[in-house]
């Protein structure tokens, strides 16, 4: 294995946390009602916290479960960004709180630094019980669901439900998240000691100031850089940097195989673009790109040669990499990679491969849209 946990653990600043187990949350309305089955399942606590949290159907769902067991008695805590959040009414959160719910905004818009409003919590974390936590990149929506009107199929995005200890780890995470944002603090405590539920081993890597944001850029690095035989990256969003893209490139020339499954249906066109103007460069090296077609491609997950996967709500992009906060859980174990891996290769059968002849005879109206939008890549 190239892949060693006392040098990740040294890369990331951070702790490997064995005695876990994982369920891969990623076919659609399964992946759904894994969150939703969680919650019901809730005895103790719930603590959400999510980018978007939509009053749709499938908000409303999940705040009907929430207020049922906070009238219940129990601690139920709810994080939502401001900005991401910016369309659900006040008085979506007024019925939470009436309920008994604990609501609260991260990142509130602030005229004293207005700039700031760009950053945004862009992490989506769960904990039930302080025993079980889900993360990945899907947020409280109907799109994620598969509920939306105009599309019947769920966005394809992926999560992670683990329980075990690290579930105490991620606990701790959003205490920490929930403190920064308002009084009336969340106890940080001594997490009680959670019974073992697997043998896989897992670590937060989370990323909630600049010096998060270059840990998490220290490991993407690191993981690319040790790759030997397969590097497998999925994201929604792609305007890489410079160093990025020479990290890619390194590693093609190394013998490395470099697939990249970027959406071939995007919600933020924009984005896309910028993501295209890059394509040339990277088929030249040797990287190969697949456009994911089935439906809208939402999901964040790095696969590095079948031992050590990231899965998380970062994407390579600028906002991910450098402005937001983000959250993400790495996990070291042959049989959750081959389990990804095998997840990755059914992606690509929905996909379509972009050769290098083909996109060099691509419209000229396309290439400008490229070179317009890049312009702009730190700001969208």
């Amino acid at each position: 294995m190239s892949f060693v946990r006392e040098e990740i653990e040294r890369i990331a600043k951070g702790t490997f946390i064995g005695g876990n187990e994982v369920e891969l949350l990623w076919r659609g309305q399964d992946a759904f009602g894994g969150i939703l089955e969680a919650a019901r399942q809730a005895k103790e606590s719930i603590c959400l916290q999510f980018y978007i949290f939509r009053d749709d159907e499938t908000g409303e769902t999940l705040a009907d479960i929430i207020k049922e067991k906070a009238r219940q008695g129990m601690k139920v805590h709810v994080l939502y960004d401001h900005l991401g959040s910016f369309g659900t009414p006040r008085s979506f959160w007024r019925s939470l709180e009436q309920a008994g719910v604990k609501v609260r905004a991260s990142r509130p818009f602030s005229f004293l630094s207005p700039r700031r409003y760009t950053t945004r919590d862009h992490r989506k974390l769960m904990i039930i019980d302080g025993k079980e936590a889900f993360t990945g990149g899907l947020n409280i929506a109907n799109e994620y669901r598969g509920l939306r009107a105009r599309r019947k199929e769920p966005w394809r995005d992926t999560g992670i439900i683990l329980k075990g200890p690290v579930a105490g780890a991620l606990m701790q995470e959003f205490v920490k998240a929930w403190n920064a944002w308002g009084r009336e603090p969340l106890a940080r405590g001594v997490p009680a000691a959670i019974e073992k539920q697997g043998s896989l081993l897992a670590m937060p890597i989370f990323a909630r100031s600049a010096r998060g944001r270059r840990k998490l850029r220290r490991v993407l690095y690191y993981s690319i850089n040790h790759a030997s035989e397969d590097i497998a990256l999925t994201t929604a969003y792609f305007s890489p940097s410079r160093r990025l893209l020479d990290t890619l490139e390194e590693a093609v020339r190394r013998g490395v195989r470099v697939r990249l499954l970027l959406p071939g249906i995007s919600d933020v066109a924009s984005v896309q673009y910028v993501g295209r103007a890059f394509f040339g460069r990277l088929l030249a090296s040797g990287v190969e790109i697949y456009t994911y077609m089935h439906r809208v491609l939402h999901a964040k997950t790095y696969i590095f040669d079948d031992a050590w996967c990231i899965v998380g709500s970062a994407n390579l992009d600028f906002r991910s990499l450098r402005r937001n906060d983000e959250g993400n859980v790495g996990i070291l174990d042959r049989g959750f990679a081959r389990r990804m891996a095998a997840m990755f290769a059914e992606d690509l059968e929905h996909s379509r491969r972009v050769r290098l002849e083909d996109w060099q005879r691509r419209p000229h109206c396309e290439k400008a849209k490229e070179k317009f939008y890049s312009l702009f890549r730190r700001r969208l």
